[in-house]
């Protein structure tokens, strides 16, 4: 796994693994993440899902590393799974480069910041949801 500059920034990371924070006007964040065994397609060893869904559940932003990218043809091959984002209106994937746990968080908080203050959404959790994790 890579190194990551801060160890509790990791621990912290993936105490989000089941979490929903519904905000103000039924948008809501869902976070899911678990560690993995390190591969080409994960080096850092982890496997997430980080999205921000509007009120009528369509996904507004997504980082993930759960799929490869959209295949531009049906003849070639699709891509491994690698680290990316989604963006706003088109489903845009971009590759996003996983640096460490806080950087993740960092980069996923700051969008879904940009992209609630320009609809006049408060980023305020109103209510919080946590999946009961296996003993």
């Amino acid at each position: 796994m890579t190194s990551d500059p801060n160890p509790h920034g990791l621990e912290f990371l993936l105490a989000f693994d089941g979490r929903i924070h519904h905000l103000e006007e039924g948008y809501w964040l869902k976070f899911e993440i678990k560690r993995v065994k390190d591969s080409k397609e994960r080096p850092h060893g982890l496997s997430y899902s980080f999205a921000l869904h509007a009120a009528d559940g369509s996904r507004l932003i997504g980082f993930d590393n759960a799929h490869g990218a959209p295949r531009s043809s049906k003849f070639k091959r699709p891509p491994a799974t690698h680290d990316h984002r989604h963006g706003l209106g088109k489903e845009q994937v971009r590759p996003y480069t996983f640096k460490d746990a806080d950087t993740l968080l960092d980069d996923f908080f700051n969008e879904v910041e940009g992209a609630l203050k320009s609809r006049g959404i408060s980023t305020l959790v109103v209510r919080a949801e946590e999946k009961e994790k296996p003993k």
